[in-house]
């Protein structure tokens, strides 16, 4: 069995500091990536990043300067031409250095392109075996495609929302929740509401599906 190694990458799109530092002061963190313009919210939240990954279009050279005086630094450099995206570098560079686990903070609320991007690189951790989720003060966002226990007290929010990521998603069955569902399928583009904004109805709850991936997005009102 693997040991779990849990990785903060840090990017460009909007980001609340408080919420930020509540969460580093609650979750250990291994290994920090920053990506670009998120270089300037690792500054601000004082950390030293084991990783820094770009074309660096989104930084102020003065910052950029700061970091490249420190050592032990790995620095991964991108020409703005490229075809992968910083994120889905930044993550690339997270399992080389054997992160297991991922919080991407700053990778919602900027560009929409940029966020669903994002969200479509959920499917490549899951894809390589790695744990992965977009956070934000409001949301947490992430993928299953098994069956989950959630637990009232561990909850980002007060609401759970499932959407297809594939195009569908047959024999969901929700128990403990406020909206139970039986041997369920749901697919893209119909019953967009079926599975969204439930609650749990106890201090436990659990989704199981046959076969397909859902889209969890954990939410505060």
């Amino acid at each position: 069995m693997r040991t779990e190694k849990k990785g903060l990458i840090l990017t460009g799109g909007r980001l609340d500091l408080t919420f930020a530092g509540s969460f580093l002061q609650r979750e250990t963190i291994d290994c920090v990536v920053s990506v670009d313009g998120g270089l300037t919210y690792t500054e601000q939240l004082g950390l030293i990043p084991n990783a820094i990954v770009g074309d660096f279009d989104t930084i102020e050279p003065s910052t950029l300067e700061r970091y490249r005086k420190m050592s032990g630094i790995l620095w991964d450099v991108h020409k703005p031409e490229k075809d992968e995206t910083d994120t889905e570098l930044a993550i690339n560079t997270a399992i080389k250095l054997g992160c297991t686990k991922l919080f991407l903070l700053g990778a919602t609320g900027g560009r929409l392109d940029h966020e669903w991007s994002n969200l479509h690189l959920l499917k490549m951790c899951l894809d390589l075996g790695v744990e992965a989720c977009l956070m934000d003060k409001q949301n947490k966002v992430y993928l299953l495609s098994q069956e989950k226990t959630f637990y009232r007290a561990l909850l980002h929010g007060t609401y759970i929302s499932f959407l297809p990521m594939t195009e569908q998603v047959h024999g969901i069955t929700l128990t403990g929740f406020k909206y139970p569902l039986f041997k369920k399928n749901i697919c893209i583009g119909a019953e967009a509401g079926l599975c969204i904004s439930n609650e749990l109805a106890e201090e436990e709850a659990k989704i199981t599906f046959n076969d397909g991936i859902l889209i969890c997005v954990e939410s505060k009102d």
